[in-house]
């Protein structure tokens, strides 16, 4: 089995990689991914043309399409968040197509990581499965728009594809990034480690969440799914927990005391508010969970799957 990772060198993309290493793997990243065991890696500009004629003529098996520019990036560069997390897609799985029509026959599988931001206010409390995509942000709809391209490809047969709809990723390992959500992983993973973290919104804000362990067994699943059960949509909503801050901040004091949850800062940020303010918090996941895909239920959980995977504790 041939495994191409778009995306490679960043957190997910590294665990996935992990997690198959009995695959023959190409990672493929803007910087040069770290080198894995039966693994190509490349660094390579997504938004050049070649870059998807190049990488598909390599014909992998299973694509997993993890590459994006983050939200509060998106947001700011607003050309760059298109062309990344946009066209470079188009011209991928346009790549594909030129490729089963002029080079022989070539339908892989396709995951692409999608997102949440997809849903955008006002919404229910509870989302349900088939709820309208009204995406607030440039990044959920870039994260949308590439979701109907990836079913309407689907549709005429040029790939076998899936989009996955993330719940936000946390506890996140490393250093924190651009994301207007990176502040969900950092008020739990800093203190963790001694060290101070900033809070930009209240206490009672509330999201949708899931451990970088899970998502990564979320990918794993869609690879190997009958995707003739999703029909013509093939984007799914992926299960998660909801929590409010209050509630992360509770399982950190409950995990590792008063003294780590004093090193949390309320500094309110009126930008990252105002973006985090239209996404989801809650979701009703059953065609998810009809496929087979869980997550955990509790913020005590998903505080040990981090500790476990990121430190041995």
């Amino acid at each position: 089995m041939h495994t191409m990772i778009i995306g490679g060198a960043g957190m997910l993309g590294q665990k996935l990689a992990a997690s198959l290493a009995g695959d023959t793997l190409t990672l493929v990243d803007v910087v040069e991914p770290p080198p894995f065991p039966n693994a190509t890696t490349l660094a390579a500009d997504l938004t050049d043309p070649a870059t998807a004629t190049a990488l598909i003529a390599r014909r992998p098996d299973v694509i997993f399409h993890l590459a994006a520019i983050v939200s509060g990036e998106a947001e700011a560069d607003f050309s760059r968040g298109y062309a990344v997390n946009l066209d470079a897609t188009r011209m991928l799985f346009d790549a594909i197509r030129h490729a089963g029509e002029h080079d022989g026959p070539y339908k892989p599988r396709v995951v692409f990581a999608s997102s949440i931001a997809v849903f955008g206010a006002p919404f229910p409390a509870r989302i349900p499965d088939d709820f309208h995509t009204t995406p607030r942000t440039s990044y959920g709809t870039q994260k949308a728009a590439t979701e109907l391209l990836l079913s309407d490809y689907s549709r005429r047969g040029i790939f076998d594809g899936i989009a996955l709809r993330l719940p936000t990723i946390c506890i996140r390992p490393g250093k924190p990034n651009r994301a207007a959500s990176g502040f969900f992983s950092n008020i739990l993973r800093e203190p963790l480690a001694g060290l101070p973290a900033i809070l930009p919104v209240p206490d009672t804000t509330r999201h949708w969440f899931t451990s970088p362990r899970t998502a990564t067994g979320f990918f794993r699943h869609a690879a190997t799914l009958d995707l003739a059960l999703l029909g013509d949509n093939r984007a799914l909503n992926m299960p998660g927990l909801s929590a409010t801050v209050a509630e992360q901040i509770e399982a950190l004091r409950s995990v590792a005391g008063q003294a780590a949850v004093d090193l949390i800062r309320r500094e309110p940020d009126p930008t990252i508010a105002a973006i985090v303010v239209n996404w989801a918090q809650d979701f009703d996941t059953p065609r998810a969970h009809a496929l087979g895909f869980r997550a955990e239920r509790t913020f005590d959980e998903i505080i040990a799957v981090h500790l476990l995977d990121e430190t041995g504790a």
